[in-house]
């Protein structure tokens, strides 16, 4: 299973918010890059950027900031926030070097031109489903659809998507753990056929065991984001790692 640390881009500062509400944010630090490097330094293979500011504001804002940290690492990073037209994908993937981008409003509302987009773009454009209550939120995070989750990935999910990266907003920062109903989710997305990335929620390595438990039977959820329990010290980088290759804990 393949760890994504997560680096959230506010302001051009790494920070965190609790269940996406930007009033309740904290700032992990003012450089992103050196965080970017720590993060590799520590073995992360990919990593996962989030423009905040973007997914308010409906298109990129601080791809400069996410330019250097490709340009630092020099491992891939996927991104997402903001992204609702051809122009903001190019510009991600073609100037700023992103390996993968990650769409989900978009999807929502314009679901032929997204179709469209991953032929254009095969196996670099993801499908982000931010759910509450297993229904698709957008916006940021900000509206909540009457669309569930998994019904907008039944649509995508025999297209050549990168993945499907699922968010249970309710979990998302909040230092938890995932709870059952979010893990059933992740089964059922998995089983679509389209590899499956889990984020929010894990805060120990048990939530990792946990998923790889799910993945022994649902191969195609392969991997899990990281966010704040990283920044908390309640899971450090190599314990997420290799309970993400299946070692017992210690």
């Amino acid at each position: 299973m393949q760890i994504f640390p997560a680096i959230d881009l506010r302001g051009g500062k790494c920070v965190r918010l609790r269940q996406g509400d930007y009033a309740q944010e904290t700032v992990f630090g003012d450089d992103p890059v050196a965080m970017a490097r720590r993060w590799r330094d520590d073995g992360a293979e990919w990593l996962h950027l989030v423009d905040l500011d973007g997914a308010k504001a409906g298109q990129p804002v601080n791809h400069g900031v996410i330019a250097r940290i490709v340009e630092a690492v020099g491992i891939p990073c996927q991104v997402g926030g903001g992204l609702r037209d051809e122009a903001s994908i190019r510009l991600l993937l073609e100037d700023v070097g992103v390996q993968r981008v990650i769409l989900g409003t978009a999807a929502l509302k314009q679901p032929q031109w997204f179709a469209q987009m991953t032929g254009k773009y095969p196996d670099r454009l993801c499908l982000g489903l931010d759910a509450r209550n297993s229904m698709v939120a957008t916006e940021g995070w900000l509206d909540v659809s009457q669309t569930s989750a998994l019904d907008l990935a039944r649509q995508f999910a025999s297209l050549p998507v990168g993945a499907i990266i699922y968010t249970n907003i309710a979990n998302d920062g909040m230092m938890q753990g995932i709870d059952p109903g979010t893990l059933a989710d992740l089964a059922a997305l998995a089983d679509l056929g389209a590899p499956v990335i889990a984020s929010g929620g894990v805060t120990t390595a048990k939530d990792l065991h946990r998923l790889r438990a799910i993945e022994t039977e649902h191969p195609q959820l392969n991997g899990a984001i990281v966010g704040r329990a990283l920044y908390e010290g309640t899971l450090t980088l190599p314990e997420a790692i290799a309970a993400g290759v299946g070692q017992a804990p210690a």
